[in-house]
């Protein structure tokens, strides 16, 4: 058994997708719960948000405000993200897809994809993502697959096996966290939820240790003409 790698000056954000506002029990917050306490338990600083407590602005844009809404939390929730080298989007399966809240996230997340960090690359990059799941029908594979591509398809690294997710009995069934459901005890939910969370660990401190990702070939600060030159820097 190797020693324990020290994760201690890395930080993750935890966005809950659920359609229940808090106080309401999300079932999502249980596998959450599960992830985030594995981090804590490595020194890890933990920020958790329930989406839909805040009021996010639909929209494709950074801030919202700028286009005609009043309000907009996103900006708020955006700073917490980027001062962050992991993210996980957590929601529940609805009509076998991704809630209407996990999707505005991810639009949300994709109206920044534009902003560029200090080495000319998207400002995801050097940042890892992952997903945690819930429901009792069918769609986990299939919820997951969509956000990880979305993650990914903005700059984010996604390590392996990096989502997890529970589904109880296929209909009106027991939820993750009702009594008797056997979620919380299921081995292979467990299992594949302390991989992720430790396949993320793993992945942000190689980045952080790396100083990133290389930028040779991928910055987006330079006129096209040069992709192709082989003394592209």
């Amino acid at each position: 058994m190797t020693d324990s790698p020290d994760f201690s000056d890395l930080s993750a954000v935890f966005i809950n997708a659920t359609l229940k506002r808090s106080p309401e029990k999300s079932h999502t917050d249980g596998l959450v719960t599960m992830s985030a306490d594995i981090m804590r338990g490595h020194g890890v600083a933990v920020t958790e948000i329930r989406a839909i407590d805040h009021p996010i602005a639909t929209g494709v844009y950074p801030d919202m405000t700028e286009h005609g809404w009043d309000v907009d939390a996103w900006p708020g929730i955006s700073q917490q993200i980027m001062a962050a080298e992991i993210l996980i989007l957590a929601g529940p399966i609805w009509l076998g897809d991704n809630s209407s809240i996990m999707k505005q996230v991810i639009e949300r997340l994709y109206s920044e994809s534009g902003i560029l960090n200090d080495e000319g690359q998207s400002v995801f990059y050097g940042k890892v993502g992952g997903c945690l799941i819930t429901g009792n029908e069918d769609g986990v594979k299939h919820c997951a697959m969509n956000i990880m591509y979305s993650l990914q398809h903005v700059g984010f690294t996604i390590p392996p096996q990096a989502d997890a997710g529970w589904i109880g009995e296929a209909g009106p069934g027991p939820s993750y966290l009702d009594e008797g459901s056997g979620g919380p005890e299921n081995d292979f939910t467990n299992r594949n939820t302390a991989f992720m969370t430790y396949n993320l660990l793993h992945t942000a401190r190689l980045w952080k240790a790396a100083g990133g990702i290389p930028t040779y070939g991928n910055r987006r600060d330079v006129e096209q003409d040069t992709w192709a030159n082989p003394e592209y820097r």
